[in-house]
Order: structure tokens, then C-alpha cells, then sequence
């Protein structure tokens, strides 16, 4: 079998600076504006189903947890 090579990485540092001209860094500037929190306004969860759920999820393991102290007496 051959044996395995690692391959050198290029590293943006071994690269020859290019030079960046002030409107390039103006076009920047203006394509990317900044956010705001309107990601906030649009996320409204409803967790009314798993509400639910869990509400009926701990109903029953009360009944069987009950039902199982009731018959640790019977069976004792």
C-alpha cells in the first residue's frame, strides 16, 4: 500500500496583500446594514398542545403511582 501525504494548507497569510480601496469598503459598507430585532416580532410559539401533553403525561403517572401504593398494601 502507498503511503498517506498530508497536504499543506494555504494560509491567507502566505497570500500578497491586496489592495482595498476605500469604495470598496464604502460598497461594504451599504450592501450589508445592520438588523434589527425583527426576528423577535415574527417568533410567536404556541405551546398550548404540549401544555396538554404534559399535564395529561403527569395525570397519569400520578394514577399509577397511586394504583401501585394501593396494591403494595394488598399484595403485602
Amino acid at each position: 500500500m502507498s503511503k498517506k501525504t498530508k497536504r499543506s494548507t494555504r494560509n491567507s497569510a502566505a497570500r500578497p496583500s491586496e489592495p482595498i480601496s476605500a469604495a470598496t469598503i464604502i460598497q461594504s459598507a451599504q450592501s450589508s446594514p445592520v438588523s434589527t430585532r425583527s426576528s423577535e416580532k415574527g417568533f410567536n410559539p404556541d405551546y398550548s398542545d404540549v401544555i396538554k401533553d404534559l399535564k395529561r403525561i403527569g395525570t397519569l403517572a400520578g394514577t399509577f403511582f397511586v394504583i401501585m401504593i394501593i396494591l403494595s398494601f394488598f399484595l403485602k
